[in-house]
């Protein structure tokens, strides 16, 4: 059987830059996995992606001319269906085998299908051909690919009138097996061997391709392209990190601008350009912006991490004389930068106090109000978080930070660059003259942003970072703006996770049942529904998912938020003890003997004879400490059970009490002797009401000492 490499490639106009990493990716991976599937390559065939601004590709090694034929097992139907009892054909089974075009009555197999036998019917399956096969992958390929909108052009092969739907118009198709064109075609183009390079610096207009193998060399050597996008993306790097050093700068980084520019050059070339030193003037990070969103253009920083006036260009032509390009983006980003000054001078002018009434006119939303009133619920809850983590003082602070902490989005700066919220809001506030710990809380209450992302650096920025995501979970919550499925536009659960972050990480003394009252609180009487449980279940399992994420199992994470723990900084605690409890080798008994207890006493919940026995030992000093009569322990096992909770209960609350959980559940460890003991030889439902009685109370307290720090029943297979 015949096998070589395989080619194929798409010639566009220029793709968006944004899409090419995610097309040419999905572009290769499905054509690939296609043509795995018809058998023509292997399941470990290696394939090559290419994708640059003009072109997608992908090259698959050992790709098969025809794939092997294969035996096909096909299940017709049961047994007592397809024959009578005779053992000949039913009329079902007759119509089954025309309906599949079998002439006569073949060899079928019998074999168990579940409980019942079953008809099979065996085929042999001819192997695709290459040609029917690519032309089949490259039509789903194409159809696959994630285009988030299609331009509509008149179809090349058409009369004028056809018309093709592609991300961009495509002007050329490639399909070469080794050194033969593979004839299939696509949107509206007949597969050959020619392609083109670089608009400007190819040695010739059109490349004719040897064959598959020498694809990549010649795109690099006839068409001054590197078609790969990560070996280009590798090249761009190199040079960044070349012209940097020289000047001993270092290039910014930033993952997302070093892709996007991969897709916008084929050769790339790194250059130095400046700005005006006046410039750095204004805040570096509005620099640093408009020269990465606008320019694309790689600032330079100090070894302090300082902004420089110098910026590396990727530029796309290897001219001789190299100043004509740096030249004309150096005059092309003045007018940029210049901007920037402008919008930065000019909001200094006004306070950041004088712009919150402003915010009573920008709709927040059309059911929760103005920003005004946002601002005002972010300082109800703000004041009362400082007041519990800090007194009156950190109270005051975090009121001014809160009402300050939106205004910036109000000034010319942010409204030219959304991004800078915040940001600006803290240059502008120490502008003011500002508190220090208020400047930065403004900057820092959108914190955490994302997965990752540092926490506020002050206890100001903390407070209010909670308060606005909480007022932003119970506002949207409670008119029943909740998230469905892989729908979250208001990223409330980002919000969620930001403050179960800042709770565990920064230890903070807060239960999130009293943090929901209060943000619920905040709101007008009426202008929520209720919806604190369904908010409370919401952050819990935000809280279970990051657990698992950190590698906690299903059980262990269940097993601690089961007890709906309120403190969050608590639960990391709790599952450290946990994991460490679930290894012992009494654990698995433990918690299985512990989900009896539990089902038990679910079962007596109501126990007349329970309430009653109880209720006549309140006046005995040893009834009134522990519940349990110890005339009534009749069964050496469970006098044993009592005495180890006696010895062992009290050390393990001790230690509970101290916070130290793993030392509190590895005391309970001693319990399993006699828990299996009492289990094995006592019966808990006797007769008498009074033993009755005293045995679930035995077992209440037991349960009650096993389940302080976690449900440890929910760790039993």
């Amino acid at each position: 059987m015949s096998e070589k490499n395989l080619l194929v490639e798409l010639f566009v106009e220029e793709l968006p830059p944004r899409s090419l990493k995610k097309l040419g990716n999905a572009f290769s991976s499905a054509l690939a996995a296609s043509l795995k599937q018809q058998g023509l390559a292997a399941q470990d065939a290696i394939v090559m992606s290419y994708a640059s601004p003009r072109r997608l590709a992908l090259s698959v090694k050992n790709v098969s001319a025809s794939a092997e034929d294969r035996s096909v097992l096909q299940k017709l139907m049961p047994v007592k269906v397809g024959l009578d009892d005779k053992g000949e054909p039913t009329p079902a089974l007759l119509k089954k085998l025309a309906s599949l075009g079998v002439d006569g009555i073949p060899e079928l197999r019998r074999a168990m299908d579940g409980k019942a036998e079953a008809l099979y019917f065996e085929s042999v399956v001819q192997g695709a051909k290459l040609k029917e096969g690519l032309q089949s992958a490259l039509q789903d390929a194409i159809e696959k690919l994630p285009i988030a909108k299609v331009m509509t052009y008149p179809n090349p092969a058409g009369d004028g009138w056809d018309i093709v739907n592609f991300v961009r118009p495509a002007h050329g198709l490639l399909a070469l097996h080794g050194s033969e064109i593979v004839p299939v075609s696509a949107l509206g183009l007949m597969a050959g061997n020619k392609t083109r390079g670089h608009r400007f610096e190819a040695a010739t207009d059109t490349i004719v391709i040897r064959d598959a193998d020498s694809y990549e060399e010649q795109m690099k050597s006839e068409g001054a392209v590197i078609a790969s996008f990560a070996a280009r993306r590798s090249e761009i790097e190199r040079q960044l990190a070349e012209a940097a050093g020289k000047l001993n700068l270092k290039p910014i980084e930033d993952e997302a601008l070093l892709d996007e520019v991969t897709a916008l050059v084929e050769r790339p070339n790194v250059l130095v350009g400046t700005f005006d030193v006046a410039f750095l003037a204004v805040p570096q990070e509005c620099l640093i912006l408009t020269m990465k969103a606008n320019q694309k253009y790689f600032p330079l920083l100090d070894a302090k991490g300082k902004l420089t006036n110098k910026f590396l260009i990727v530029s796309n032509i290897r001219p001789i004389d190299a100043s004509l390009v740096t030249g004309g983006n150096e005059r092309v980003v003045r007018p940029r930068l210049a901007d920037a000054k402008f919008f930065f001078d000019q909001d200094r002018k006004k306070p950041l106090d004088a712009r919150v009434l402003g915010l009573s006119k920008v709709v927040y939303h059309n059911k929760l109000g103005s920003q005004g009133e946002r601002v005002e619920r972010v300082q109800a809850i703000a004041r009362s978080i400082g007041f519990q983590l800090g007194g009156e003082e950190l109270a005051r602070l975090a009121d001014r930070a809160a009402l300050l902490a939106k205004a910036d989005l109000l000034t010319d700066m942010v409204g030219e660059f959304p991004e800078l919220q915040g940001i600006m809001g803290r240059y502008y506030a120490k502008h003011d003259g500002e508190h220090d710990d208020i400047a930065y809380a403004i900057e820092d209450h959108y914190r955490p942003r994302f997965a990752g992302d540092e926490l506020p650096r002050n206890q100001v920025g903390t407070c209010v970072a909670l308060a606005d995501k909480l007022e932003t979970l119970t506002g949207l919550f409670g008119i029943g703006e909740r998230p469905t499925g892989d729908k979250d536009p208001f990223a409330l659960r980002r919000h969620a996770l930001g403050i179960i972050r800042i709770l565990i990480e920064k230890e903070l003394p807060l239960e999130l049942g009293n943090l929901l009252k209060d943000a619920f609180g905040a709101f007008p009487s009426g202008l929520l529904g209720y919806a604190h449980s369904e908010l409370e279940t919401f952050v819990f399992e935000r809280l279970g998912g990051m657990m698992r994420e950190q590698g906690y199992t299903a059980q262990e994470v269940d097993a601690v938020l089961s007890m709906r723990i309120q403190n969050f900084s608590d639960a990391t605690r709790r599952l450290a003890a946990v994991r460490v409890f679930a290894v012992l080798p009494e654990a698995e008994a433990l918690s299985a003997a512990n989900k009896r207890v539990g089902n038990i006493l679910k079962k007596a919940e109501g126990d007349t004879a329970l309430r009653q026995a109880q209720g006549e030992r309140a006046g005995n000093a040893e009834g009134e400490r522990t519940g349990i009569d110890a005339s009534l322990l009749k069964e050496p096992a469970e006098s044993a059970l009592h005495q180890a909770l006696e010895d062992i209960a009290p050390r393990a609350e001790a230690a509970f009490a101290a916070g130290d959980y793993t030392t509190s559940l590895q005391a309970l460890a001693s319990l399993r002797s006699p828990v299996d003991a009492f289990f094995d030889s006592v019966m808990v439902n006797a007769e008498d009401p009074k033993l009755r009685a005293n045995r679930l109370t035995l077992l209440s307290r037991l349960h009650h000492a096993m389940n302080r720090i976690a449900d440890i029943s929910r760790l039993a297979t």
